[in-house]
């Protein structure tokens, strides 16, 4: 079994849009997608055209895609601080190893 792609609503819109000026299977072949899908997205918006590809309710909010990129922020603001305090550290053994040594 293949891996399922997913697609945009606004990708199948696109689809269905060119399905007006091109023939089913030019528009298949051009984006590798079967007739059998693109004949189903067809129907589901002729059924619905407001309310269709509306997904399965787990819709990305930018809300979702803020706080995504806030724990991205986060994580990256910490290892910043760990690497500074593995730098500050190497450094104070440098020096505490070089007032060691005899000169």
């Amino acid at each position: 079994m293949g891996i399922r792609r997913r697609y945009s609503r606004e990708f199948k819109l696109r689809i269905i849009q060119d399905l007006e000026t091109k023939r089913l299977s030019e528009v298949s072949r051009e984006h590798d997608i079967t007739c059998s899908t693109i004949s189903g997205w067809r129907k589901e918006y002729e059924s619905n055209p407001k309310g269709a590809f509306s997904g399965h309710g787990n819709t990305w909010k930018e809300s979702a895609k803020l706080v995504q990129q806030e724990r991205l922020i986060g994580r990256l603001y910490m290892e910043n601080d760990l690497l500074k305090m593995a730098y500050e550290s190497l450094k104070q053994q440098q020096l505490s190893s070089r007032e060691k040594k005899p000169r």
